[in-house]
């Protein structure tokens, strides 16, 4: 029973190591594309470039997709997570596992939410020209 248990926790972290990767590849892809946008930008508005226009827009289009992956990658983890706590339920029950243990919540998830934020209010902000990083 003990092994079982144990074998929930590894599980767990698994996930959120999971998850991990999801949120570093997303903000590469967000931070890379919002630092292409506002590069470009710069240039336009000294004048060195006249047309900037796809390059801005393939800024733009790499963040949408970084946001993008962390929708995906925080809907899968939250689905996964709670079959595993459906999992570990229905095996307590049946008594095939002790589940003293806590399950905590993810702070791995709670980071991904932040990120997820952060990235949606730049992406206003460099469609819409408003927000925070404007």
């Amino acid at each position: 029973m003990r092994r079982t248990g144990m074998a929930f926790q590894r599980t767990r972290m698994a996930a959120d190591r999971t998850l991990m990767a999801v949120i570093r590849t997303a903000l590469s892809l967000i931070s890379f594309g919002f630092t292409i946008f506002t590069f470009f930008n710069k240039l336009r508005d000294a004048g060195v470039l006249k047309g900037a226009a796809p390059a801005r827009n393939f800024g733009e289009s790499l963040v949408l997709l970084g946001i993008g992956m962390l929708i995906l990658g925080i809907i899968y983890h939250v689905m996964f997570m709670l079959g595993l706590r459906r999992a570990r339920t229905s095996m307590k029950v049946e008594q095939l596992v002790h589940a003293e243990s806590g399950f905590p919540a993810s702070l791995v998830l709670i980071v991904a939410v932040l990120l997820l934020l952060i990235g949606v209010a730049a992406a206003f902000s460099m469609i819409g020209h408003v927000g925070p990083f404007e």
